[in-house]
């Protein structure tokens, strides 16, 4: 129980910032939270620990379930979704962590077998190698968050329920005092993002210290994502996918088949190489259909799903991944219906933006739900047709103005 007794002043400060004690209450919340508090205990939580986490929550979280409301994975266009996440920027860091913890990465990959370039890749993918845990404004109180998407999103309510019992019995154990709780609109927590109970079942204690922490420890963090990966069947030294090229007009079969199988049909490599493993069971993908590139998935594709089941997520790791490790990007590139920015284009495109008054966020080249409205704002401003891409036609038209 040491870890209840060190939560004094610190946390009542911590709540009180995160919560104005003037805030008015929602009474139908509240209600929720002590109706839920009986649940908590029957699960091992203890009542102390469930007390203090909501001393100080008041209201739902409003952000939570507007972000509830998009979710990337699944509303982006594929080429949107992956040109944010598979740039210049994202690759060139990704080097530059491999090489200040080549030893650290090294080490994980000989004794889990999983790719250190993998593990990069979700790092990036995750939580921009770190960089969102230095942003305390993008992160949410773990148990307010959880508790309002049970509360509040009836689709969510489950699974938000079952995270928010992991979450104060991570805290009871130890590994992190409450008010480190911190992550993202769903519970994601730390620098590799896991879920309380995914977090339960794999997080690993990487650096020695006797506390799994992957919100400060990089080596406890790393470690945790190479675990999950492991332990649902990551085959090691094998690659994810391979691009290939299809024989015009020809329809195929959905589900698996043998890359044999696939390549008598006509399915080849893009590069002109043989498959390696001829036997190994393959899936066709082609996010964008015959207007953008074509892959063909195995295994390992497939365990990256295990971390987010999307397959822009983890079609976004592996190309990532590759590309960090210094191979080149897919032969064919998505259709999109503009010409694309660099990072540095997007960061000159959101300065003039906020210049002329239609951005009001941070300057980093990442175009997301913010700089989208304001490249309507200014489209709508100049006549143009209102897509909120972010384009050179309209980086242009902007350097004009």
């Amino acid at each position: 129980m040491g870890a209840i007794a060190g939560l004094t002043g610190g946390l009542a400060l911590f709540l009180l910032t995160m919560f104005p004690a003037a805030a008015l209450a929602d009474a139908g919340f509240q209600k929720w939270i002590r109706d839920f508090r009986s649940v908590a205990v029957a699960n091992g939580v203890d009542g102390r620990v469930y007390d203090r986490a909501f001393a100080n929550v008041r209201t739902p979280d409003d952000e939570v379930l507007r972000k509830a409301r998009f979710q990337p994975e699944f509303r982006d266009e594929a080429w949107q979704y992956i040109d944010a996440r598979v740039n210049e920027r994202t690759i060139g860091d990704g080097r530059a962590m491999l090489r200040k913890y080549g030893r650290l990465l090294d080490g994980i990959e000989r004794s889990t077998g999983v790719s250190k370039h993998i593990i990069l890749a979700i790092w990036s993918m995750e939580s921009s190698y770190g960089e969102a845990l230095t942003k305390p404004g993008r992160l949410h109180y773990v148990p307010r968050a959880l508790a309002t998407l049970a509360y509040a999103d009836q689709r969510r309510a489950k699974f938000a329920r079952n995270q928010l019992i992991a979450a104060l019995q991570i805290a009871q154990r130890g590994d992190v005092p409450i008010e480190g709780l911190t992550g993202s609109w769903a519970g994601a927590m730390g620098h590799t993002q896991f879920i309380p109970t995914s977090y339960k079942a794999y997080a690993v204690d990487g650096d020695g210290d006797g506390r799994r922490d992957i919100w400060n420890s990089v080596p406890d963090a790393l470690y945790t994502a190479a675990n999950l990966l492991r332990q649902n069947g990551w085959q090691s030294g094998q690659t994810w996918g391979y691009e290939v090229v299809l024989p015009p007009g020809r329809k195929f079969p959905g589900g698996s088949l043998s890359l044999r199988e696939w390549e008598r049909m006509g399915v080849v490599r893009a590069n002109g190489k043989p498959y390696p493993r001829p036997g190994q069971k393959a899936e066709l993908k082609v996010l964008q259909g015959r207007d953008g590139p074509a892959f063909l998935m195995v295994r390992n594709f497939f365990v990256i799903k295990r971390y987010n089941n999307a397959d822009k997520y983890a079609l976004g790791v592996g190309l990532l991944a590759d590309q960090i490790a210094g191979f080149p990007p897919p032969s064919r590139d998505w259709t999109r219906p503009f010409t694309r920015l660099s990072v540095a284009q997007s960061e000159e495109l959101q300065r003039r933006l906020k210049s002329k008054g239609f951005y009001d966020g941070d300057i980093d080249g990442k175009i997301g739900p913010m700089s989208r409205s304001a490249i309507k704002a200014f489209q709508a401003s100049a006549g143009l047709t209102q897509d909120g891409y972010a384009s050179l036609e309209v980086l242009e038209v902007l350097r004009r103005r």
